[in-house]
């Protein structure tokens, strides 16, 4: 918890602190080079020690709720490329993508539209296993800014494509330091703060605390009402 708080106080997100020079091209690329290597080595064998339990979600999934087990949704990559992200469905088959006035996609307790598994999946964030595959392609990393919906890319608001200068990531700052309960516009800015202050050590610190959130999860809802047509009937 302490590691938390001095993520979001000493080194004070979203307000952005001072910057330091730029590394010159060969060291950055370098610096690149080796998280990506982090990331590949690391998901390969994420998904190796995963598998049958990857397997067993898939079957709960199609039993609970008969329909695919996965979900795929077009998502902003590296420079703004859509890629499709993988996830396990929680979901009824055909439910609706409800969106708030700023573009992010609504959750709240009790959502009629989520499967009894997959509230469980939230819960735990199981649903977002299938990724690692997408960190495997390249497509993401272990750690970074969240991918938004393509279609969000219109929303954004002056500054905010720097989130986009990286690979989204599996886990990151918006993850660990309140999730779904910060606005979309605060996220954005912690995106941005992880943008600017990147490091190796940085990542180490988020994966560690990744894992106290997946431990006592919060903030995986929003608070919003379902419009009456949305409600089982």
């Amino acid at each position: 918890m302490r590691s938390r708080e001095r993520i979001a106080t000493a080194d004070r997100p979203p307000a952005l602190p001072v910057l330091a020079p730029p590394l010159p091209p060969i060291a950055a690329a370098a610096r690149s080079r080796r998280k990506r290597a982090f990331d590949l080595g690391a998901s390969l064998v994420g998904l190796f020690l995963l598998f049958p339990v990857l397997g067993l979600v898939a079957v709960a999934i199609m039993i609970d709720d008969p329909g695919p087990p996965f979900f795929r949704q077009a998502r902003l990559g590296l420079g703004g490329r859509s890629f499709r992200l993988l996830k396990f469905r929680s979901m009824r088959v055909g439910a609706s993508d409800l969106r708030g006035a700023d573009g992010a996609s609504v959750t709240m307790s009790g959502d009629p539209r989520v499967t009894r598994i997959g509230g469980w999946l939230r819960r735990t964030s199981t649903d977002e296993l299938p990724q690692l595959w997408n960190v495997v392609r390249g497509e993401m990393s272990l750690v970074g800014p969240r991918p938004d919906q393509a279609d969000q890319l219109a929303l954004y608001a002056e500054g905010e494509h720097l989130k986009l200068a990286v690979r989204p990531g599996l886990t990151g700052a918006a993850q660990v330091l309140g999730r779904n309960a910060r606005s979309w516009r605060d996220r954005k800015r912690l995106d941005r703060w992880y943008v600017r202050r990147w490091s190796h050590a940085l990542d180490a610190r988020l994966l560690c605390l990744t894992i106290g959130v997946l431990v006592r999860p919060q903030g995986i809802e929003t608070h919003a009402e379902l419009p009456p047509s949305h409600h089982p009937t």
